[in-house]
């Protein structure tokens, strides 16, 4: 892989109108925007600026440094803590050594400028005993594969001669921040510091020039890195890569089956990819050595676990049936491994053992599949994985790769730090964890369904047969609750194979499928006698043969993945209470409901419930009440269209209208645990209406 320089987005007349914090915020969401300088959430900056203290009216520096999480390519300027250096400074009195580093973040609340509520992280001390003004740490790829090299050091020296130090590597916090404040006032030259299996410091008088700084000294290592590098990366080939759609194929076979064995305690989100560097890494002859060693950078450690796990898949002979069959000890494998880890290395205070299972799945031919609570953060961790897929690349091509050592590792994954911090984090929602298919996704309905369901937590997968309302549902999604969280299927529900396609986008977006919402609708009405056989047959396909397909094939999902679920039928009215001119519509309806309740029966033993919402005269925002079926009612009842609304819900007992955000509560009720003890059941959501009554 030829490299590319790192690019100088610097824009002098932007800066001009920026305030100093402001410059520090532009600079960090600059550093932030590329994954070659920093991953997601890691590294952070600084700036030393003076200040009025709000309550003396004296001038102060203040040192205004990233806070604890957060992400420097989205962040704002909330998201800095800010601090009286001077206080900062006269904690190094308090110091009693390393042995009790951990007490000094206690003194770092008692140094906040103007009281700042964003907690200050562990890497506060490296920046603020730092004397330049402007201060920047990454974890570029190109720095932690230097660092990641067995002769670190010399490498350090060579490519970077004397304008940069080395420190070895040493946890962050109070005493590193010592060592490199000494190192930065004992050497006036220096521009930065590598930190051996951790990143790079830089520093400059101006906020341009730190961020210019930083952009020359990674571009320096990568391109270094590329003309000394031994080639093939990682030894060369052992395999070939299956082609796109074998991958993707292989992908899908192997995430529900490895979703279920590992979700028993929390449910897990999956992610995929086959990137270029993650084939080159899976396929190589490298792979069974490096794989064990683990990451180096905190960083990527804290988000991949000790190690990844290699499935045994072999490209050649395509053993996938095996590879399947053997899960439950390979996974079982894994986890002993892993508690032993625990055990070897834990300490008389250390947090109890957190989740045995791996988090990254190397596949050879295939690629990579992460597993963590929710979507972000299994993409996230994948992403991390790929950076230290180009630190092994680039530390194995020019030395030898060395993992951070197993007890180093241990110590920052139980840091009692990080476990308060993990223990500061609020409870995940109900459906956090769990994966929804909506049919019908981008109608009044299917939409209100999937808010709901996404409100609480669950992934979301639209699927629609209108592409362009699917496209402006899934946008207006993404911006309320993230990208990661929602995916649109285009989908013709009576279509066999497509319904087959669509379910496995859902598996291949988030590796498994909880809850299926079958939504999709139509609306007709005539006379027996002027229904056409093209009308009755219109509407035993979607509403019929659609539900039958897609309950077939998400109950298959569930059943492969064996930790139950729930189906939810949005029926109607007509389901239960026939209705005059819509003999086609009401039939396929009530075919519905007795579907549901045959897969009542046959899922109960899975843990698969099966249960219906019937739905009455629900017209704003629904499709199906546009057009002809709204023409219809209207002269069927002999009031215009514009009455229709007010017509309803004077026929409702409760004399109250039905939306579509009632529709979705019922089927919210359904699809979570509320209802764990209800099956082959059904609930009328029509205000009221005797005729419909369970009876």
């Amino acid at each position: 892989m030829t490299t590319t320089a790192i690019p100088d987005l610097w824009d002098d007349k932007v800066a001009a109108s920026l305030s100093e914090p402001g410059l520090l915020l532009y600079r960090s969401n600059l550093l932030g925007s590329d994954l070659r300088i920093t991953n997601f959430g890691g590294g952070n900056t600084s700036a030393k600026v003076k200040m009025t203290d709000p309550l003396t009216r004296k001038e102060e520096t203040v040192l205004w440094v990233k806070g604890s999480g957060g992400d420097l390519g989205s962040m704002k300027l909330d998201g800095f803590s800010t601090l009286y250096l001077d206080k900062l400074e006269a904690l190094k009195g308090l110091y009693r050594g390393i042995a009790h580093e951990d007490e000094m973040v206690d003194y770092l609340p008692h140094c906040t400028f103007n009281l700042n509520p964003r907690a200050a992280s562990i890497d506060t001390p490296l920046h603020g005993f730092v004397p330049a003004i402007h201060v920047d740490h990454m974890h570029a790829d190109a720095v932690i594969a230097i660092a990641a090299a067995k002769d670190s050091e010399r490498l350090t020296q060579e490519i970077f001669g004397n304008e940069m130090g080395y420190l070895p590597w040493q946890r962050p916090g109070f005493d590193l921040g010592l060592k490199l404040g000494e190192m930065a006032e004992t050497n006036p030259h220096f521009v930065g510091v590598v930190l051996g299996a951790h990143g790079l410091f830089t520093w400059g008088k101006t906020a341009k020039e730190s961020y210019q700084t930083t952009l020359r000294i990674i571009n320096k290592a990568a391109l270094w890195l590329e003309e000394h590098r031994r080639k093939p990366a990682f030894q060369g080939a052992r395999f070939e890569s299956l082609d796109a759609p074998a991958r993707a194929e292989a992908a899908k076979r192997l995430m529900p089956e490895i979703r279920g064995r590992i979700s028993s305690d929390e449910r897990k989100i999956g992610h995929f990819t086959d990137a270029p560097e993650v084939l080159d890494f899976v396929n190589s002859v490298a792979l069974d050595a490096l794989a064990p060693l683990g990451t180096s950078c905190p960083d990527h450690f804290l988000r991949t676990k000790i190690r990844p796990l290699v499935l045994p898949f072999d490209p050649k002979t395509d053993n996938l049936d095996e590879v399947i069959a053997g899960l439950d000890g390979t996974l079982a494998a894994y986890r002993q491994d892993y508690a032993a880890y625990y055990e070897r290395s834990k300490h008389p205070n250390s947090p109890k053992m957190r989740d045995a299972n791996a988090v990254i799945y190397l596949v050879p031919g295939v690629g990579m599949l992460s597993f963590a609570k929710d979507k972000a953060t299994a993409r996230i961790a994948s992403e991390f994985y790929v950076n230290a897929i180009n630190v092994m690349r680039g530390a194995s091509g020019v030395s030898q790769y060395v993992g951070l050592p197993e007890q180093e590792a241990f110590n920052i994954e139980y840091w009692l730090l990080e476990e308060a911090k993990l223990q500061r984090m609020p409870k995940p929602k109900s459906l956090a964890g769990r994966i929804a298919f909506v049919t019908g996704g981008a109608g009044g309905i299917g939409q209100a369904i999937a808010h709901r369901l996404a409100a609480d937590g669950a992934c979301v997968v639209l699927a629609d047969i209108d592409k362009s309302a699917l496209k402006a549902t899934v946008d207006a999604f993404a911006a309320r609750f993230g990208k990661d969280q929602v995916h649109g299927a285009t989908l013709d529900v009576t279509q066999e194979e497509a319904v087959i396609a669509a379910m496995g986008e859902a598996v291949l977006r988030f590796g498994g499928v909880d809850i299926v919402v079958n939504n999709a609708g139509i609306s007709s009405a005539a006379p027996v006698e002027d229904t056409t056989l093209d009308l009755w047959n219109k509407n035993m396909a979607i509403l019929g043969t659609g539900y039958f397909l897609v309950a077939r094939e998400g109950y298959r999902l569930m059943k492969k993945q064996g930790l139950g679920g729930s189906m939810v039928f949005i029926g109607s009215k007509n389901a239960i209470a026939a209705s005059a001119g819509a003999s086609a519509y009401c039939t396929a309806k009530a075919a519905e409901v007795h579907l549901a309740r045959c897969m009542a029966l046959e899922g109960a033993p899975l843990g698969i419930r099966v249960n219906v919402v019937n739905p009455d005269a629900v017209l704003r925002g629904s499709k199906i009440w546009q057009g002809e079926w709204r023409q219809q009612r209207a002269q069927s009842n002999k009031i215009k269209e514009e009455e229709l609304e007010e017509f309803y819900r004077k026929r409702s007992l409760l004399q109250r209208s039905v939306y579509p955000e009632d529709i979705a509560e019922a089927a919210f009720f359904f699809a979570s645990d509320l209802s764990a003890k209800s099956t082959g059941n059904f609930l009328n959501v029509d205000a009221g209406n005797a005729t419909s009554f369970t009876r």
